[in-house]
């Protein structure tokens, strides 16, 4: 693992520790960001903590031509409870994915810091965001960067009941329209496998990045 001085620069991936963590320090930058990104690399860490960068030996993915929405989330969207949009409200999605209580998390990874850095992206065309809305009031989103064919997502969140599975299907089909090839969801969990993610290994995702980036 290694500690990150001012430069902008990182290890390369390979060099991750088993558990994903391949460095510690610098900044969130905007160019420090975009580098990590077209890297392979992500931030993680908790308030607190220094900043930890990642590339995990197996990565969460969805390839877009692969993706099925379950016969529940059609059913949803055959009835036209929620409305979704793209890009009407970026800070009102990160502040409620910060905010949001999850099961098991005491805190959250999405710090003041974070908020600051991703939405400079947000201004620079890099970072995305869907809204899910209801009668009006935003009940759901998710937002993700942007590097070039592939959206990594960050985080979702959902005030009503599948919400955030609403605007996921929304998200693929603006991707799909857009030409876009993945959705990278970083690192495994229960919900993204249901979205149908699956993992594959560093190298494999590496290979793809490096053709879409």
């Amino acid at each position: 693992m290694y500690i990150l001085s001012n430069e902008i620069y990182f290890p390369p991936v390979s060099e991750a520790h088993e558990s994903g963590i391949l460095a510690f320090g610098g900044d969130l930058s905007t160019e420090r960001l975009l580098l990590a990104y077209n890297s392979g690399i992500f931030p993680w860490y908790e308030e607190c903590e220094p900043i930890t960068w990642y590339a995990p030996e197996y990565r969460m993915v969805l390839p877009l031509s692969v993706y099925k929405p379950k016969k529940s989330v059609r059913n949803l969207i055959n009835r036209n409870i929620f409305n979704c949009s793209i890009n009407q409200d970026f800070e009102s999605v990160i502040l409620n994915c910060q905010q949001i209580k999850r099961a098991g998390q005491n805190g959250t990874w999405i710090t003041d810091e974070i908020i600051e850095a991703y939405s400079n992206l947000h201004k620079l065309g890099k970072a995305l965001s869907v809204e899910v809305w209801q009668d009006g009031e935003l009940v759901g989103g998710l937002y993700g960067i942007v590097v070039g064919r592939i959206f990594c997502g960050e985080s979702m969140f959902s005030i009503v009941s599948n919400a955030s599975k609403i605007g996921f299907d929304f998200l693929v089909n603006y991707l799909k329209s857009k030409d876009f090839v993945l959705v990278d969801g970083q690192v495994y969990n229960e919900y993204l496998e249901q979205l149908g993610f699956f993992e594959t290994p560093r190298e494999a995702f590496m290979e793809i990045l490096e053709t879409y980036r």
